[in-house]
């Protein structure tokens, strides 16, 4: 790997014990993109946490991005993209208005779609994001 691009992996949220980051922040130029991998409702050790509630694990989820964004120098307003995985598609109007609260200032381009399964038994919803940073 480029020795410029960098993991970005908060200890708040429990180093990936798999092959994986929780983001990698990349230089390009005048500018930085961050691409964080796809968050679900767990605790540091992994538990699922608020199982089957798609507002409280939206929150978290948010909470868990907006973690790894200060890490690599960012916050929500640097958000471009997000891809928002729900296992009920009926819970979107209760995710889009958590969404639309934490994204007021970047409004990035989304997604948002039905699964059938997370990775994790309990867990509703699954949310990527890529934010960039003009230096």
């Amino acid at each position: 790997m480029n020795n410029k691009i960098k993991s970005v992996n908060p200890s708040s949220l429990g180093v990936p014990k798999k092959s994986y980051s929780q983001g990698m922040l990349i230089p390009l130029g005048d500018a930085e993109i961050l691409f964080v991998t796809g968050q679900i409702a767990q605790d540091a050790e992994g538990n699922v946490v608020a199982p089957n509630n798609a507002k409280i694990q939206t929150e978290i989820v948010f909470s868990r991005i907006a973690n790894i964004l200060k890490e690599g120098g960012m916050t929500m307003d640097n958000v471009v993209k997000t891809q928002i995985f729900l296992t009920n598609i009926k819970d979107s109007s209760i995710v889009s208005s958590v969404r639309d609260e934490v994204f007021k200032v970047s409004r990035p381009v989304s997604t948002l779609v039905g699964v059938s399964g997370l990775v994790k038994e309990g867990c509703c919803v699954e949310i990527e994001v890529t934010a960039i940073k003009i230096k």
